[in-house]
């Protein structure tokens, strides 16, 4: 399925934060949205997730959704969103039952998506139990159990320490070279957004515009942490968007 967004403008009261915005998520490729504070990268994910309606313009689905898709648009947040009084299995679980599916079709699922996360040992873990990487991987397993069309993925690794988000970056791409996916992936971090993005949407400051669309023609699987190419991408991106990010900091009162 893809994903369009068509002259899509909004305000909240009188502060306009998304402006003229057109843009497509292709099919089987992952979209990362950068862009100063403020910009309205987290207010177009929920456009994209059917969460808010914007006050012009449309968000459009084209194509039919895979086979076996429960939730065509699925989330995976920073903060995990797991229950606490629930296992790794359970949390997982939790997305089959809203859709009925329990007993052994329901463990199959499971099973696939633990495995394909690297957590099949610890299906019997409580939250509490696993590190944040680990945790991140239970949420991501658990979007994987619907099998969705697109996955929205709001700064998912930015509450893990460096090495951490190295590591979850390698599994993404696993993920990703073993089933390709479609994903809109909001971030701040410039390394993340060049090591995972088959396209990268710059964001200006607000309100928000498309300043300029990055494509990264390197294979996923090619990409690796100090690579000089991938390296003169990211000094691209913060070129144009640092002058930006400064004065969206001090508009915003962070410095």
């Amino acid at each position: 399925m893809q994903l369009t967004l068509d002259a899509v403008s909004h305000r909240y009261a009188d502060v306009t934060v998304l402006s003229d915005i057109s843009l497509t998520i292709p099919e089987g490729q992952i979209v990362c949205i950068v862009g100063p504070s403020g910009c309205g990268k987290s207010t177009l994910l929920r456009f994209l997730g059917g969460l808010e309606r914007p006050d012009q313009g449309q968000v459009l689905q084209n194509g039919p959704v895979p086979q076996g898709c429960l939730n065509p648009l699925t989330y995976v947040f920073q903060d995990f969103a797991l229950l606490p009084w629930r296992d790794v299995a359970g949390n997982v679980s939790l997305v089959l039952e809203d859709h009925g599916i329990r007993g052994t079709k329901a463990a199959a699922v499971i099973d696939d998506v633990l495995a394909r996360t690297k957590l099949s040992d610890f299906r019997a873990a409580l939250p509490k139990q696993l590190s944040g990487g680990m945790k991140q991987r239970v949420a991501i397993a658990r979007a994987l159990a619907v099998n969705p069309a697109v996955m929205l993925m709001d700064e998912p690794l930015s509450a893990l320490d460096a090495q951490t988000r190295e590591l979850l970056m390698d599994d993404l791409i696993a993920l990703w070279t073993r089933a390709p996916f479609t994903a809109v992936y909001v971030t701040h971090n410039l390394s993340e957004a060049v090591r995972l993005g088959h396209k990268i949407v710059v964001l200006s400051r607000r309100p928000g515009t498309i300043r300029e669309i990055v494509e990264i023609d390197i294979p996923l699987t090619e990409r690796h942490a100090g690579d000089p190419v991938l390296e003169t991408h990211q000094a691209r991106l913060w070129q144009l968007m640092r002058e930006e990010a400064e004065a969206a900091d001090k508009e915003l009162g962070h410095v």
